[in-house]
């Protein structure tokens, strides 16, 4: 597994509320980057600058996780499982065991 790399991604929603999964601490980074300035708090400068630790290898990439994953909650970013993000996701994530 890459350095940069979550264990489990974060599933948040973009745009007009498209599941978009964050995989890696650079994929939270750019949605960090990208947030608008006017809406930036505490939360994202936490989660921005915990990213860039992680970027530079000074902390684990699963605390900048930890810490992207605290954001998108605060700001109801993370979206839900539902069977429609769940397809989306593609086979590949699907439980074999379930029909």
């Amino acid at each position: 597994m890459k350095p940069d790399m979550f264990r489990h991604p974060i599933t948040i929603l973009v745009g007009l509320g498209f599941p978009a999964e964050v995989r890696t601490v650079i994929d939270a980074y750019r949605h960090l980057s990208e947030w608008p300035t006017s809406l930036r708090d505490t939360a994202h400068s936490v989660a921005l600058k915990a990213c860039q630790a992680a970027l530079r290898g000074d902390i684990e990439a699963e605390t900048a996780r930890g810490l992207f994953a605290a954001f998108a909650a605060k700001h109801d970013l993370l979206a839900h499982d539902t069977p429609a993000i769940a397809a989306f996701r593609g086979r590949g994530d699907r439980d074999p065991h379930v029909r």
